[in-house]
Order: C-alpha cells, then structure tokens, then sequence
C-alpha cells in the first residue's frame, strides 16, 4: 500500500508508515492531519532520538509532464510516485495573444513613436516563463517532499546512456556509432511522437520500424520530419511507394499523418533547453545530485518488466536503481493552473480595458481556489460537498465538485480541507 507520511511535533520528517498505522495513530488520537495532498500526519509529541531512513528523490523531466518518486535505496521500495502536468504551453499562448494584442493596439495608436532599445535586458541564465514556470514547479516539489522525508540524494535524468564507451572504453569512430544504442534518440522520439501504434494500420503492442514516408528510393531524406514508425506488415507492404498513392484510399489518414510529420520539435527542445537549468536547482539545495540517462532508464524499466509510466520511469533514474517493489503505490496526479491572473483588468477584442479584475479573493477566512467540505443540515440543499470554492463578499460560495457546481453555500457550512496552492490533485 501508499505509505503516510508523519512528522513529529518539532515537524521533523520521520519513516512513512502502513496506512493501518495511520489510522490507529488518529484513532488514538496521538496524531492529526497536517496535511491532505500528499497525506500527512504530525504526531503530537517530538521523536528527536528516532532514527530515520534517508531516501531518494528521482525525476524524470518532460515539458509536458514530468515524473516524481521518493524510493528507499536499500529496501527498493517506492514509498511515493507523482507524476506532475505542467502550464508551460498554456503560459506560451497566454503571453503570444498578450503580445499580438499590445503589437496591435501600438500598431494603431502610437505608430509614429520612437524606438527603444535596450530596456529589455535579459539576466544571465535568463528562461521564457513557459519554461521557467517548469523549473519553478520542480523546485516547489523538491522543497515541499523535504518537509516531510528525510531526502539525502536527488536522481535526475539528464543525459543519454552510453553502453558501448562502458564495455570499451577504447571504441573509436564508426565502430562507436554503430553501436546498441545507436539512433536511440530518434527512436525514442518517434515512440512519443506517433503514439507508440502503427501510423498506417494504427495497431499497438507489436514490433514498430522506423520508415520513411516518402521513399529514400525516390528522393527521402533521413531527416525526422520524413520518419514515422510501422509494422512489419504494412512497411513491407507500402515498399518504396509514394505515401499518396499507398493512403489514396484513406485520405483521412493520409492527412493526419502528414501534418504530424511536419509537427515542431516544441517538447524536445523544452527539455534540452531546462534540463540544465533543473540541475543546477538540485545542486543548490545541497543534496548528493545524480545524474541518469534516457537510456538508462529504459534498461532499467525493461530489466524490471515495468511498464512506461512517468513516475516509474522516474523510479528507473540512475545507477542507484534497485530491484523495486511498487506494490500498492497510486500514484498522485498533479497539475499546475497557476495562482490567478496578474492582469489588472480584462480587454476587449481590440486590446482595450473592457473590466477590472477584483484582486480581493479572501472572504471570510477562505480564498478562491480552496478544497472544503460544507456539510450543510438545512434548507433546500441538504448534504455533503467537497470542492473547490468561488468567494463572494457576501459569504455565500460557490463548490465545484465531481457532480458538479452547487451554488449558493453558506460559509458557515465550510470547512477547509487543503488550501489554494496553484496544483490541483487526483
């Protein structure tokens, strides 16, 4: 099962216990809730003299998700697994309709104004916010798993593995390209881009080659944009024809498959481009810092008969994986929506001020965005909610739950379960 995590009055992080325990401990009550995501007790006296078992925090970084996972490298067990949604992308487009908005509305209002330069100095080590709220995510997770574990190393995939240099470290030239893991990055870039299925047939679970959509018999590059994957079958039976000619039957899919070959390399060059930036975050915090590669990870994942997950390949991260033992551990789904709009006012479709955004979100004690629960025992809306909450200065809220929204609740019903924090949890 999930281990709990406990602290100890004074908060010091002692071992995570069976969830039999937790409830035995609040049953006693020897401990309360400190907090519900991930769940954590704190115990009501000081355990200074116990003696606690350090783990690791490994990461696998993506610009879409990136997967967490604390494990204890002498037992092998996971003891927690997340896997955490960034806003990267939602924060690019936010900023390109701000930007086309500005251009716009300078465009017809102050057209004739000088130009400026110079007064966008960039500091050393400077990220776009789409990337640099990735790294802000990642270092707000690493700070709030230190609270309640006791963290000595961090693992990071950051690297491509290099079996061949480890069995000779003399190999030279052809020899070293041609070797295990040669055209792993294009591979593996191909997997994550065509669903890991059949772009002809669309079939899953079976052997995938790489092959070239227009024939290097007639022309083809070797370049990514002109690679998709297929099964024996199908490559076979498309040969060295033209792609229009072998989909002319199926111009849906001929479609699709196009577009998708010409899509952009957003997410690879997002993680090229923060992975360094990540690095030097877990060197800062003091942590003995380890770095993985991609290759590693998938022989480490393949060896252990795991399937691809984000958090278990962040269990898979480095030399220091051990046989693992996973049994029982769910996984905490997160993600990031941020802590509200900084924009002082909304605008209109011509970029001009249309409302003024209320910047007051506290109302009696509670904020919009809050997880309550409002047991309410009388009136036309008897029951039990749990929920996010929309704040009024009139004190009567608003709970958006798994049914639905429920509108029109009592403050006075309300009671706080996990506080506004920017994540969501599942």
């Amino acid at each position: 099962m999930s281990k709990i995590f406990v602290i100890d009055s004074e908060k010091k992080p002692l071992d995570p216990i069976h969830p039999a325990q937790a409830r035995q401990l609040l049953r006693n009550k020897k401990a309360a809730i400190y907090r519900r995501f991930p769940f954590t007790l704190i115990l009501k006296q000081s355990h200074l003299d116990c003696l606690v078992t350090p783990l690791r925090l490994k990461l696998d970084p993506g610009a879409n998700y990136t997967g967490i996972a604390l494990v204890n490298d002498f037992t092998g067990e996971v003891v927690f697994g997340a896997e955490l949604k960034h806003r990267g992308f939602a924060i690019r487009e936010a900023l390109t309709s701000r930007r086309q908005l500005r251009r716009s509305r300078r465009n017809r209002k102050t057209r004739y104004r000088q130009a400026r330069f110079l007064n966008r100095t960039r500091p050393k080590g400077w990220l776009p916010p789409s990337l640099q709220s990735c790294i802000e995510n990642l270092k707000t997770w690493v700070k709030k798993r230190r609270k309640i574990a006791l963290i000595e190393a961090t693992s990071q995939e950051l690297v491509r593995f290099d079996m061949q240099l480890m069995r000779n470290p003399d190999i030279q030239g052809k020899e070293y390209q041609q070797g295990t893991l040669a055209g792993y990055e294009t591979r593996e870039f191909l997997l994550e881009k065509w669903g890991r299925q059949c772009a002809y047939c669309g079939v899953t679970d079976t052997p995938l080659q790489i092959e070239h959509i227009h024939p290097r018999a007639k022309g083809g590059s070797n370049s990514i944009t002109n690679l998709t994957l297929s099964c024996h079958k199908c490559n076979v039976k498309k040969g060295t024809k033209n792609i229009k000619d072998f989909l002319k039957k199926d111009p849906t899919r001929l479609e699709k498959i196009l577009k998708q070959a010409k899509r952009p390399l957003a997410d690879a060059a997002a993680v090229n481009t923060t992975r360094w930036a990540l690095l030097e975050v877990l060197k800062a915090t003091g942590l003995l810092v380890e770095t993985g590669s991609g290759g590693l990870t998938k022989f480490n994942r393949s060896q252990q008969n795991l399937q691809k997950s984000h958090w278990l390949d962040a269990a898979c991260v480095g030399k220091s994986t051990p046989i693992l033992n996973i049994k029982g551990v769910k996984p905490l789904r997160l993600e990031a929506f941020g802590h509200g709009r900084r924009q002082q006012c909304r605008t209109d479709k011509y970029g001009f001020p249309s409302r003024h955004c209320s910047r007051t979100k506290f109302h009696f004690g509670f904020q919009t965005g809050d997880i309550v629960q409002a047991v309410v025992t009388s009136g036309k809306k008897v029951g039990v909610y749990v929920g996010r909450i929309a704040t009024r200065a009139t004190g009567s809220f608003n709970i958006s739950t798994k049914e639905g929204l429920i509108q029109g609740i009592s403050h006075k019903y309300c009671k706080h379960i996990h506080k506004k924090d920017g994540y969501s949890y599942a």
